[in-house]
């Protein structure tokens, strides 16, 4: 074994790329003849600092000689005690081949974060959230991402080792189908965030197709952290009852995203920060590749959480993110802001609204919140088109089903993201109809505000409401269901909400 130094005031460092990048000395391992001479393996191990200030990624290249049929790569790093409200060390890793890091290049091979202590690569296997493939020869680079670091410094340590050898055969990727059976132009229940172990979940990919069946759900979106390494693992879960879409969570440092839907196979990269001018490239690569757009949890309170790059990119917005909470609350005005904005512009373009897990682990439930979707099929092109043009609401679970509709005086007839043509002064009639929420509050709210809030349904869980409005006092109208507040004003937490119903003829 060999050993290195690397921290930054001991070795030459080169800034790469536009922003926060940094490329250590090179680590060097001797031919493959000569290491296969010695025991069949080779192994180095480096260390080095990282003071606070360091640069999103640090890579650490390593030369690759040939003859190697594995790669395996661990690390530590110390954890200081800090001061109450002082962010401590946290260190991510991953690894690009010999085709380089350029930003949304091929090069990428795997990211695990800070899940996993260690990986290995090989032609025919690799560790959940890397890339099987042949290893090549040539300079390879292990990402580092500092994530926090102590005041006093993150000090590190990467070990190293190659094992020479004959090369495996890389297995064939098998993706699900795009289809699954349907019940023709129907509500489909839904889940789009959710992290399996191929990035910082537990849970197989078995276990979660299980759970998102016993939670009645007809679709879901794999979304692992920055790797689409599990979009191979997943055909054998589909079925003619659930249908498997493949995405990824980008998550950057000013905010995660959701590439619902994209072609198998599809990475989206995810270095950068709101700063470098990047986001709407990889938006675009996201629609290019057949997915959707979508901010996720843009208020949570976790390091590098918040969304920082707006909302001009985005198809849809998640709304409600797991149990619901303050922050899905703030989302969920802002959200309606949005909605004001878009009907006060000639023209505007609305955002619909979605919901989902985000479900790592038990005792996270798969399915809650799940978003319901009108779609004419049960397949990845009709689901997307349904959430895109907001012909969906959000229910806390399965029980939960709704139907909402307004009505004009002449027949005139629109649903959950259709808009009722109607002259402004035309009376118009606001239907809800509820399953499965007992003593929730139904509320009715507009670019006004909250214009209608019911009694409580009865113990039954079902019941109807109506209101009467026009097109000149309330531009939309969504219906939110929300359980009995434990406190005074407060609305209470929600049991459903929907995407709006637009009034009038603009």
């Amino acid at each position: 074994m060999c050993e290195d130094d690397h921290g930054i005031g001991r070795r030459a460092l080169f800034v790469t790329g536009a922003a926060a990048a940094l490329t250590l000395g090179t680590v060097s391992f001797p031919n493959g003849s000569a290491a296969e001479a010695a025991d069949n393996q080779e192994t180095k191990t480096v260390r080095g600092t990282l003071p606070t200030g360091s640069p999103d990624f640090v890579y650490l290249p390593v030369d690759v000689p040939e003859g190697v049929r594995e790669i395996k790569v661990s690390y530590t790093y110390d954890k200081p005690s800090v001061p109450a409200g002082t962010q401590g060390n946290a260190l991510d890793i991953g690894i690009f081949d010999e085709r380089g890091t350029e930003l949304g290049d091929k090069g990428f091979r795997g990211w695990s974060g800070g899940a996993r202590t260690e990986f290995f690569i090989r032609a025919d296997d690799a560790t959940p959230g890397y890339i099987p493939g042949r290893i090549r020869a040539g300079t390879w680079h292990i990402a580092l991402g500092p994530y926090t670091v102590a005041p006093q410094g993150l000090t590190y340590e990467v070990t190293i080792t190659l094992t020479y050898g004959t090369q495996g055969e890389t297995p064939a990727p098998v993706y699900p189908p795009n289809r699954a059976k349907g019940r023709g132009r129907a509500w489909y229940r839904g889940d789009c965030h959710m992290h399996s172990w191929y990035s910082d979940g537990r849970r197989t990919p078995a276990e979660i197709a299980a759970l998102a069946r016993s939670a009645g759900l007809d679709f879901i979106n794999t979304s692992e952290h920055n790797t689409h390494s599990s979009h191979a693992h997943w055909a054998d879960q589909a079925g003619d009852d659930l249908l498997i879409m493949l995405g990824e969570e980008v998550t950057t440092r000013n905010g995660h995203v959701l590439a619902v839907g994209t072609d198998p196979g599809t990475f989206i990269d995810w270095r950068y920060r709101a700063g470098d001018n990047r986001w709407a490239r990889f938006a675009r690569e996201i629609r290019r590749t057949g997915g959707l757009v979508v901010p996720a949890h843009p208020h949570a309170t976790c390091i590098g959480c918040g969304w920082k790059f707006g909302f001009g990119e985005a198809d849809v917005l998640e709304v409600w993110n797991g149990p619901y909470t303050p922050d899905d609350e703030v989302t969920l005005a802002e959200w309606d802001n949005t909605l004001v904005a878009a009907v006060r512009e000639e023209h505007g373009r609305w955002l619909p609204a979605m919901g989902n897990s985000d479900a790592h682990r038990d005792p996270d439930a798969i399915g809650t919140p799940q978003t319901v979707v009108l779609a004419d099929d049960l397949t990845r092109e009709a689901i997307q088109e349904g959430i895109r043009a907001g012909r969906s609401y959000v229910a806390e679970s399965k029980n939960v089903s709704l139907t909402f509709t307004a009505a004009g005086g002449r027949g005139e007839h629109a649903g959950i993201g259709e808009r009722l043509r109607v002259d402004r002064d035309t009376p118009v009639t606001v239907r809800l109809e509820a399953q499965g929420a007992p003593r929730c509050t139904v509320r009715f709210v507009t670019d006004q505000g909250v214009l209608f809030t019911s009694d409580p349904l009865p113990v039954t869980g079902s019941g109807t409401v109506e209101w009467r409005t026009t097109a000149q006092y309330a531009a939309y109208v969504r219906a939110e269901l929300r359980h009995e507040a434990a406190v005074g004003p407060l609305p209470g937490v929600l049991a459903a909400f929907t995407n709006p119903i637009f009034l009038g003829r603009a």
